[in-house]
């Protein structure tokens, strides 16, 4: 919808505050990366970035010698410079999704839209690709609309990250909004690793599992609830006696400590806590354990959250 490709059922499409729902795909100037690249095999790569020139209409067509400075231009900004005579078959999987940024960059877009643009590449190669996509936005300015399911891409790439639900948002906001600040079960559960307690909630106070827990039940009705903590939220209590208490059921060396396994009373998994050296942690032996800080969110069974859709 935002290329122009499909109509919106309602709503409109806005460039910088300008409604852009019914111009053509042409009009908008929308630069489109695909996840498979859709370079043309039978072209090379310079023939590859300037196609979008070359098809222009003859008034708005650059001429032949400004398409090869852009050409040019691009090669050198994509880092790809003397490969211009190469097609794509001859080029590696980072190298194709360059030139694929190149041709959607040809043609001066307005927004710069990225569909799971390196979902098809190895793990070393993405990283290695978003800190240089990092680089191209600072340089371009562009807005860029990048789809992922991969949670890192989205959370080191993004200056605002929107959470898809079943086709719903269920909060839109920063990196550190959607970590720190969940607006609801599905994005602290969907967005990082997260641990849900089953907890009741009466007269201001949180119990679970016959235990009062140290977190703050203000403007949360009284009921079921789930009381949800990351794993760097739980630790040793260092004053002997704990919120929870859990067993430990494997161990294993880290370069800041241990990493426990620890199965908590009352919970049906395990979690994993990073345990300082002088803690004495010992294989089965039991731990007292404390809460940093948590969310706490009421049950409602009128609500069923599904399958994460993407970010």
């Amino acid at each position: 919808m935002i290329a122009g490709l499909q109509a919106p059922d309602h709503g409109r499409v806005l460039f910088d505050g300008v409604d852009a729902t019914h111009l053509t795909v042409q009009e908008r100037r929308v630069g489109f990366v695909f996840q498979n690249y859709a370079l043309f095999k039978h072209m090379n790569v310079a023939d590859n970035i300037s196609y979008g020139l070359r098809v222009r209409p003859r008034r708005t067509r650059p001429t032949l010698a400004a398409i090869k400075a852009r050409v040019s231009q691009l090669l050198q900004f994509v880092q790809l410079a003397g490969l211009g005579a190469r097609y794509p078959a001859q080029l590696s999987g980072g190298q194709r999704q360059r030139v694929a940024l190149a041709r959607a960059l040809a043609i001066e877009p307005r927004v710069l839209l990225l569909d799971e643009p390196f979902g098809a590449l190895d793990a070393r190669v993405r990283k290695e690709l978003r800190r240089w996509l990092r680089d191209i936005h600072k340089q371009t300015g562009l807005t860029t609309v990048f789809v992922t399911h991969d949670q890192d891409e989205a959370m080191d790439l993004a200056d605002r990250v929107v959470v898809l639900n079943d086709g719903q948002i269920e909060q839109v906001g920063t990196p550190e909004d959607l970590y720190d600040r969940p607006a609801s079960p599905f994005v602290i559960s969907f967005v990082g690793e997260a641990i849900a307690l089953p907890v009741t909630i009466a007269d201001g106070q949180v119990t679970f599992a016959g235990r009062e827990l140290n977190v703050d039940a203000y403007g949360v009705r009284a009921g079921d609830a789930k009381v949800y903590f990351r794993p760097a939220d739980i630790a040793v209590s260092r004053a002997g006696a704990g919120e929870l208490e859990g067993r430990i059921e494997a161990l294993r060396r880290t370069q800041s400590g241990m990493r426990a396994t620890v199965a908590i009373e009352g919970y049906d998994q395990v979690v994993e806590i990073d345990t300082p050296t002088d803690t004495n942690a010992t294989l089965g032996g039991r731990i007292p354990l404390t809460l940093s800080k948590a969310r706490l969110f009421p049950i409602d069974p009128d609500v069923v959250h599904g399958a994460g859709e993407g970010i």
